[in-house]
């Protein structure tokens, strides 16, 4: 368990160039707290104890703003930066060093059973306010951009941006882990296409009206 503390807070002063001493990652940080809080809850629901577990989660959102159900299955040097509004389900399963920003969501679609929350792969990054719904894969190093709603799997070494999410690829170039700004939007590419479509249809649409005009004209 200390060995695993120690992960977490050196994940922690590698990942947030804010944090400044052992101690104010320990006391201060809500994420690190969740996490560790989760481990006992999580200890406590696989030995059928699921009241005590509960109690324990519950407890951890009022403490931290971050409500992590004891059944989710949590990864190795996990870092949920600031936390606050963070919600991962029961049946989410997330990988080694995967980052969480503030706000995101790993929830399921209704009432299903079974496994109905995602499953996020190693090195992943999900950027502040996304919502990842539903029982489907992120692949490794994947990047979910700022306020992205992601309903279908993700491939490894990609990028989600977008309502719903899009993935878009970045020529083999490699994306910076922390980097939620210099993002491709795949939105605003079609929005442009859109507008070029317009303008070239207006222009065609004026000639035509102009060629009716002189042949009215002649007549």
């Amino acid at each position: 368990m200390f060995y695993k503390l120690k992960e977490d807070i050196a994940a922690v002063r590698e990942r947030d160039p804010a944090a400044r001493s052992f101690l104010e990652i320990m006391l201060l940080y809500p994420g690190l707290r969740a996490v560790r809080m989760h481990r006992r809850a999580h200890w406590f629901y696989m030995h059928n104890m699921r009241f005590l577990a509960r109690w324990i989660s519950q407890r951890t959102v009022r403490k931290t703003g971050i409500e992590i159900h004891p059944g989710a299955t949590l990864g190795r040097r996990l870092f949920i930066d600031h936390g606050t509004g963070v919600v991962i389900g029961e049946t989410t399963e997330i990988g080694d060093d995967v980052t969480i920003y503030q706000g995101v969501t790993l929830g399921g679609t209704g009432k299903d059973t079974g496994k109905r929350h995602p499953t996020v792969g190693n090195g992943v990054m999900i950027g502040a306010g996304a919502k990842l719904l539903g029982p489907f894969k992120v692949g490794d190093r994947a990047k979910i951009a700022a306020g992205a709603l992601v309903l279908r799997a993700i491939p490894p070494d990609s990028t989600a941006v977008g309502v719903p999410a899009r993935v878009v690829r970045r020529n083999g170039r490699r994306i910076e882990p922390f980097d939620q700004m210099n993002i491709p939007d795949p939105v605003q590419h079609e929005i442009c296409q859109l507008q070029r479509r317009v303008h070239r249809m207006e222009r065609e649409i004026a000639v035509v009206s102009s060629e009716l005009h002189e042949g009215g004209t002649g007549i």
